[in-house]
């Protein structure tokens, strides 16, 4: 059984929901992205997202476009990161997912970034610019590798489309919590639990939600109606504004505060 799927029945299995956290990979330099990925697996993450660096990062907003601009300016590209996945699954057997936009992908070449990936145990990518009617070249590749494909599906969706993503996403359906950029946000759309209920009647993989989630608080209130949360904009903030010990120490800390309401009663 892949690896994400296993986390996602385990946690059922337990009455838990999955805690996804995003850290841009090379941010502020490779050996750091190392020490907080270990130090997010060992207090609560259950899987894991690395974003790949990249120039015009589209669904992103300020946070983790700078985050992408400091990890490019220190040489970090797909294939860094491809070997720091290899690096992290020598020690840990958390989930990796590579949240990464399409033109490295395709410069780098599908089949070569699908079973690189696959050798250095990536279980999967968030592609956020490739949608399914252009997807069919990388699913193959994807497939063949044994690498999951995950889709995003957004308020605007539609109930078809949202059936449509659910049958093909592989892993779970990632639920972009509003319409627009990533970024920390104080208040999530007052419609999102409802919109929440019907993605969930729609599909019948394990169903994320993300983007714009950044406090405990948050996560308890939207755990009953979801199998996973991703944060990312609130972790990439400690990132951009610590350094060294005091940052794994305050990232491990967050990382448990935003577990602890995920877990079984």
């Amino acid at each position: 059984m892949p690896r994400i799927d296993r986390v996602f029945k385990q946690l059922k299995a337990k009455g838990e929901k999955a805690l996804i956290p995003f850290i841009t990979a090379g941010d502020p330099d490779l050996a750091t992205t190392r020490a907080l990925a270990l130090e997010m697996a060992a207090r609560g993450a259950d899987i894991l997202e690395l974003g790949v660096p990249f120039s015009d990062p589209l669904a992103d907003g300020p946070t983790i476009q700078a985050a992408s601009l400091r990890a490019m300016q220190g040489g970090v590209h797909l294939e860094n990161v491809l070997n720091l996945a290899g690096e992290l699954r020598a020690q840990t057997q958390i989930p990796l997912i590579l949240m990464g936009y399409y033109n490295p992908i395709l410069q780098y070449g599908l089949e070569r970034t699908a079973t690189e990936a696959a050798a250095n145990g990536v279980d999967g990518f968030i592609i956020p610019d490739l949608p399914p009617e252009e997807a069919g070249p990388w699913r193959v590749a994807a497939a063949k590798a044994k690498i999951a494909t995950i889709f995003l599906a957004a308020p605007t969706s539609g109930a078809e489309r949202i059936r449509t993503l659910g049958r093909l996403t592989k892993g779970f359906l990632y639920y972009v919590s509003v319409t627009g950029i990533t970024g920390a946000r104080t208040e999530l759309p007052l419609d999102l639990v409802e919109s929440l209920k019907e993605v969930r009647s729609l599909v019948k993989c394990p169903l994320a939600v993300g983007f714009g989630i950044s406090t405990p608080e948050q996560v308890a209130g939207l755990a009953p109606y979801v199998d996973g949360v991703v944060v990312g904009s609130a972790i990439v903030q400690r990132v951009a504004r610590l350094r060294g010990q005091e940052l794994i120490q305050e990232v491990g800390d967050f990382i448990a505060a935003l577990k602890a309401p995920l877990r079984g009663n």
